[in-house]
Parts: C-alpha cells; structure tokens; sequence
C-alpha cells in the first residue's frame, strides 16, 4: 500500500488522504493547553526518543516489511505534519502550504548531514528531496557501541529536534529558529552529563547513551569534541544556554532525555530524584509534569521492553512496572475525591470493575473501561495522558487501585445499621 522505503511515499501518503483512508485529525481534550497536548502526544508516538512506537495518523497502515528507519521516517514526517495542523487548527488543511514549509525548513537547516545533501540533488521533485532529507535525519550509524545494550534500538534520537525547531520556524518563519540546532542539540547533551554525573557515579551505560546521542547530533568538530570534554569532567545548570527557560518544548525535552539517563540503570536513587527536581526547579517546570514525565518515560520503557534490550531482564520489568504504578497510584489519590464523584455517574465502569476482582474481562469489556475511564479523565487536568490514543492506560494498574482507592462507589445495597444509643427513649 504504501513503502517509505520507496520513491513518490509521501505522494502515496496524500493520495490515502484524500481517500479518506488516512484521517489527518487528532482531537485535543478540552483543558490541555496546545503545547502540552503537542508533547504528550509526541511522546505516546515515541518520536522524542527516535523510536516508532506508533503512528499519529496513519495508524492503520500495514507495516510488517518495513525497516525500523522506513517506520521512523514515516513517523518523522507524520510528526511535521502534526505541528502543522495544530498551529494552522482554525483553517483549512493546505497540502502545498505544508509542503513548501516543510522544504524551506530544511532548506535552512543547519545540521551538517542536511547541508550536503542539498549538493546532491539534481530534479528531483520537491516531495522526493523531502524523501531523501527524512531518509537522511533517521540514519546514524552505531559502531562504537556493542549489541548488548537497548541503545541499540534507536535510531536517530535527535529526529525530535527537528520536530521542536519546525515549530519555532511556522511560528517566526525564517527566524534564528534556523540556525539553533545545533545549539539546541549542545544543551541535551549537557542535560545528559548532568544526568549522568547526578548519583555520583558514571558507568557504562550513561557513557554509552551519551554516545548514542552524540552520533545523532550532526555537531561539527569543534562543537563535538566540547561535548565530549563537558561529558568527560562534568557540567553545571550554567551550561544551559540563557533562552532555554523560556522554551516550552525544548525545556520538557531536556527533562526527558535526563530521565532517560537515570533510568538507564532501572530505578532512581535518592540523589537522582534530588537532581530532577532541581533540574525542574532552574527549567522552570512545575513539580507535577515531573512526574507526568517519569510516567510517560517508564510506560515507554514497559512498551519497548520486547525491543530494548535490558527491558528484558524480568527484575528490571518489575522494577519499572513497580515504580509506574506507584507514581500513578499517587496521582489517582490526589484526586480520589474527584474520581469519587465521577465514578458514581459511571455505572457500567463500575460493573466492570467489579467484575474484574472475579473474573478476565472481554476485550470489549476491556475497551468499555478504557473509553470511559478517558471520559472522566477530562474533568481531572493532571490525568490527561489517559485521555490519549494507546497513552499511559494500565488496564491492571487501574482495575486494581481504583477500588482501595475509593471504594464508596463500590457500595452496593448497603443499609446502615441504626445505631441502638440514639433509639427514642434511650
């Protein structure tokens, strides 16, 4: 149907468009701000990580024989592609529009690897030198690393940098925005030494993910070897460069990638947390994305864990699983009275869940809860990644807390016993 391993793909892609087989529509939940929603569902895709956990329009598409770059390509554009339709939401979806700005984007761009492939091209149509750009911006090439390690499953962990700086160029076009990747690549570098560095103690594995993103970051020479010398003796909250606290996206991909370096050894350790939530402190993000974030960042790893390589070892699966449920168990009793409330308006939810102490649910069943549980999840701002496509929704996780957790809206039939010292005459 279609293969981005192929000439005329992104063609292909419009032509299932305009047969309605592929829905350019994602519905952000009412209260969650337009960035915010961008984020999470960039995340749920895997994209922040070079990872193709799921498409964001075409989820329909068939793609056993693709290669993980040919799904990270496609995954790439389908990413621009919904940057631009969230800032252009109030008017009418111009394919050309979109096009010509995605190719001036990296017309401009000022990663190494984009420069020279402009000298390339000869006449080639503008769809297909976007073909050959993509291609480009998801292949890196690993042989400093060994197999052993779940690195290895990524590809270009950077491709989301081209996603944040697409954002800034629709919104001031040929701007500085232009000339800051490599700028923005320096400072998640620095966020990984930091992270790296934050429990006293650097091994292999946070050396190894520091490659792995230094492979991806197309830095000229000189800025590569003061990446590696900053990695070598460690760096402070004043490498950040000064404009990165007022940069919503960029700022919460920094926090990401120092999550994903402390969790590289499973589970955090006090010193780690301390250093995230200083690291919050000087980004100016507000304690509770940080653990909206650890949570969408450990989900990651529990989707992954067939394909990442430590994700396989069954005591670092329960770590992860453990320490997910714990943070979400904490968020669900902050607003247990809220989902009190809302609980006792969803009968059929509440069947369910009973039904689930008992005996399996149907798979239908089990999509009867998710929808639900997403209903009411709009009325609670801090659960908004369970409103999202295939987000952070742990079936088990919910069927078994919510009850401990508010369990008057599991009374059945109760009569309350009259209490004998307050009968007439006593």
């Amino acid at each position: 149907m279609l293969s981005p391993g192929a000439k005329g793909w992104i063609k292909k892609y419009f032509d299932l468009v305009d047969k309605g087989q592929i829905v350019l529509q994602v519905n952000r939940p009412e209260g969650i701000r337009k960035l915010h929603f961008m984020h999470l569902t960039l995340s749920n895709s895997g994209i922040v990580f070079g990872f193709p956990l799921e498409r964001i329009f075409a989820k329909s598409l068939d793609d056993s024989d693709w290669t993980k770059e040919e799904k990270l390509k496609l995954l790439l554009f389908e990413s621009h592609l919904f940057v631009f339709l969230q800032i252009h939401k109030d008017k009418s979806f111009d394919k050309e529009e979109f096009l010509d700005t995605l190719f001036a984007f990296y017309e401009h761009h000022n990663a190494s690897a984009v420069k020279k492939m402009f000298t390339f091209f000869l006449k080639e149509s503008r769809e297909e030198k976007i073909e050959g750009i993509l291609t480009k911006r998801v292949d890196i090439k690993l042989n400093l690393l060994d197999n052993k390690w779940w690195v290895n499953s990524l590809s270009n962990v950077f491709s989301y940098l081209d996603v944040i700086l697409f954002d800034d160029f629709v919104h001031k076009e040929k701007d500085e925005a232009l000339k800051r990747y490599s700028t923005y690549a320096t400072n998640s570098l620095t966020a990984i030494t930091l992270a790296a560095y934050a429990d006293g103690v650097l091994v292999s594995k946070e050396k190894r993910l520091f490659n792995v993103f230094l492979a991806s970051a197309n830095l000229d020479d000189e800025e590569r070897e003061a990446a590696k010398k900053r990695f070598q003796k460690g760096a402070s909250f004043d490498d950040f460069s000064f404009f990165v606290r007022n940069h919503w996206l960029l700022k919460r991909f920094l926090l990401d990638v120092a999550i994903l370096t402390v969790l590289s050894n499973d589970e955090l350790v006090d010193g780690e947390m301390e250093f995230l939530e200083s690291l919050c402190v000087h980004l100016e993000i507000p304690q509770h994305e940080l653990e909206e974030n650890l949570g969408m960042i450990e989900n990651f790893l529990l989707k992954t864990q067939d394909e990442v390589e430590f994700m396989k070892n069954s005591p670092s699966y329960e770590k992860v699983y453990s320490s997910l449920s714990k943070r979400w168990s904490k968020i669900l009793i902050r607003n247990k009275d809220k989902l009190a409330v809302e609980l006792k308006e969803s009968k059929e939810l509440v069947s369910l869940v009973k039904k689930s102490a008992t005996q399996d649910l149907t798979p239908e069943e089990k999509e009867i809860v998710k929808t639900q549980f997403k209903d009411i999840a709009k009325s609670i701002p801090s659960l908004a990644i369970f409103m999202l496509p295939g987000g952070t929704l742990l079936l088990p996780l919910l069927l078994k807390v919510i009850p401990d957790l508010v369990p008057t809206a599991f009374k059945e039939n109760k009569i309350e016993k009259e209490d004998p010292t307050k009968r007439k005459g006593k």
